[in-house]
């Protein structure tokens, strides 16, 4: 699996409103822009990054830009296939009348700093190679690109008239590094020589044998010591519903194997630390915080956490949604980030919607539609 986050987006039954096709659309237009005809045209932007504008047959004059979740570091470029009960997003969204656009990002990985000047290149080649220009744009993002929606609307605001952020790691980005760290070296504490390498150094076998040899590895482990395995949900708040332990810790190891070094990389060293944790919730926690493995982080590299950080300065409406049992980016981001809108006096501007479900963007069609409606009933 590519993108780690499919979300259920829209209300499928409303498909039939539809009368686009999702095939590729005509020639690049004029130097003064073209009037767009319904379908879907491919390109790629200034810095690099794949994108594709889909516009319905009836357009009603608005965009809505799409930020897609993690990808892994080394696949290749693409534009982001997400669908809906196998029916693609741009057409869900160009059922509902609204011009869709997307992007690759110009990288895969930890981009979400980036993927902001990605999403100001696809509005500004909108407008560039369209007229009329959408008269509103609206960012979609889930999980990772509930980040990017939350950090563009606060960087470069000017272009967009508001932001669905869902399920991401919008409130503390530094929580959520180490809340990835924790998982690791708790699991080691509790499964030793299970899986080769440290949290912080996972080697490219594990990696390469991640589905044949250690997922299998994992799953056993687990079944053999079910009382470990509560103990390592315990420590490291991890939800998981009766039958999803093994859901829960393959996918929060997933992104320790192979995020690890990308992070690494972008971040300009080793981010995770853990020096001073005081870990809770096992059955000997004095044992446990003596044995577990700790980690410093570089300097610089926890320095450079601060470009995935927001800062809550919103001047246009955010729309957030999460579940309550959201397994790989924790429900406590919304707190976070609730605090510091308010600190920022612009509290009025955020409304935010929990569920009391597991799962990671586990939201039901009617959620996610109702959520989008009341984002465009709250801009002009």
């Amino acid at each position: 699996m590519s993108t780690r986050c499919l979300p259920t987006f829209l209300l499928v039954g409303l498909l039939t409103a539809c009368g686009s096709d999702s095939g590729d659309g005509p020639a690049g237009p004029g130097d003064e822009g073209e009037p767009p005809v319904a379908g879907c045209s491919d390109g790629a932007l200034p810095g690099g990054a794949l994108y594709r504008v889909c516009f319905p047959g009836d357009w009603n004059g608005d965009l809505v830009v799409y930020a897609h979740g993690y990808v892994r570091p080394d696949l290749p470029l693409a534009i982001p296939d997400d669908a809906v009960e196998g029916v693609p997003i741009s057409t869900v969204v160009n059922a509902l009348g609204y011009a869709f656009a997307t992007t690759s990002y110009r990288a895969n990985g930890l981009v979400a700093d980036v993927a902001v000047e990605d999403l100001v290149e696809l509005d500004g080649t909108v407008r560039a190679r369209y007229r009329p220009d959408p008269s509103r744009t609206f960012i979609v993002g889930f999980s990772e690109g509930g980040l990017v929606a939350a950090l563009t609307l606060e960087r470069e605001p000017e272009p967009y008239a508001g932001a669905l952020a869902a399920c991401g790691p919008i409130g503390d980005f530094a929580f959520q590094i180490d809340y990835f760290g924790d998982f690791r070296v708790a699991f080691d504490y509790f499964f030793p020589r299970v899986l080769p390498g440290s949290a912080v150094e996972p080697p490219a076998s594990l990696q390469e044998d991640w589905e044949s040899v250690y997922v299998p590895a994992v799953l056993s482990a687990l079944d053999a010591d079910p009382g470990a395995a509560a103990e390592l949900l315990a420590v490291t708040g991890a939800p998981a519903d009766p039958g999803t332990t093994g859901a829960t810790v393959i996918d929060l190891l997933w992104y320790n194997v192979f995020s690890t070094t990308d992070a690494r990389d972008r971040l300009g060293g080793q981010p995770y630390d853990n020096t001073t944790r005081v870990y809770q919730g096992s059955a000997d926690d004095a044992a446990l915080n003596a044995g577990i493995a700790r980690h410093a982080a570089d300097a610089p590299a926890r320095v450079a956490i601060d470009r995935f950080q927001t800062a809550g300065t919103l001047t246009a409406p955010v729309v957030t949604l999460h579940t309550t049992g959201d397994p790989i980016v924790p429900v406590a981001h919304e707190g976070f980030y609730a605090t510091k809108v308010a600190a920022a006096g612009a509290a009025a501007l955020l409304q935010q919607d929990t569920f009391a479900r597991y799962g990671h963007c586990a939201f039901e069609q009617a959620e996610v539609l109702s959520a989008f409606n009341r984002l465009i009933a709250r801009t002009p």
